[in-house]
């Protein structure tokens, strides 16, 4: 089974629910305390669709990060706590506040969107024991790595062992298989997010998904100026 959409809406939500059966939430990622607005948007999308989440990037994130500069909301224990999968009070607290959007959503699958400085060489031991916590939640927790370091062997093994998704940009990375159910790739344009693929490409990501279309759930979630047009032009060539 193959699901298809974009990392945010790109065109208006009643039109996006007509043409998608998915899409994932940004809006989590930078502040998740618009409970209400979630849970309206679950009650106002059709009951087969699917919403994924960002999680809020108080899990993720240092306070450093340009991306705090949305959140205009009020943060508990100390800042410099906050992000970079360190198992703090803060960090806790953080993910709780995801959890209470995924839930207003009805999300089963939250994506775990990593900055490219966090290497799983400078404290995976700390880490590991976050991840755990995460995975206390029993939801989907799809982790997304963005520094070399986390792309061998030893890690893919640990990913398999706790039942957790490794998501790759499959041009990028290709695919890395680690969930027994779930497969989730993101987008992100071939050398930026301006670009748009080409009927080549998209050919070539479809061969790429095939094998394993009968064993895995597999999400293709486009994340480029072009999301909406890539992923329709996708979603029409699978049939």
């Amino acid at each position: 089974m193959i699901k298809v959409g974009c990392c945010g809406f790109p065109i208006k939500k009643e039109r996006y629910y007509s043409e998608f059966k998915v899409v994932e939430v940004q809006k989590t990622f930078y502040d998740p305390r618009n409970i209400e607005t979630f849970k309206k948007w679950r009650v106002n999308a059709p009951d087969d669709f699917e919403f994924t989440i960002k999680a809020w990037q108080g899990v993720t994130h240092d306070i450093k990060s340009p991306t705090w500069k949305r959140y205009k909301g009020e943060l508990i224990g100390k800042k410099e706590r906050y992000g970079l999968l360190h198992l703090t009070e803060e960090v806790m607290w953080a993910w709780e506040r995801t959890l209470d959007a995924a839930n207003a959503l009805n999300s089963n699958i939250i994506v775990v969107q990593l900055p490219p400085k966090l290497s799983w060489d400078e404290n995976n031991e700390d880490i590991k024991k976050t991840i755990d916590y995460l995975l206390e939640s029993k939801k989907i927790i799809v982790i997304e790595p963005r520094n070399k370091t986390w792309f061998r062997e030893e890690v893919y093994d640990y990913f398999r062992k706790n039942n957790i998704v490794f998501c790759t940009d499959p041009f990028k990375n290709g695919l890395i298989d680690t969930h027994r159910d779930v497969m989730y790739l993101r987008l992100h344009g071939i050398g930026g997010y301006k670009y748009k693929y080409n009927e080549e490409e998209l050919k070539a990501l479809y061969t790429w998904v095939e094998p394993y279309l009968d064993q895995r759930k597999i999400y293709v979630m486009f994340n480029n100026v072009y999301m909406y047009e890539n992923a329709k032009q996708f979603l029409d060539m699978l049939g």
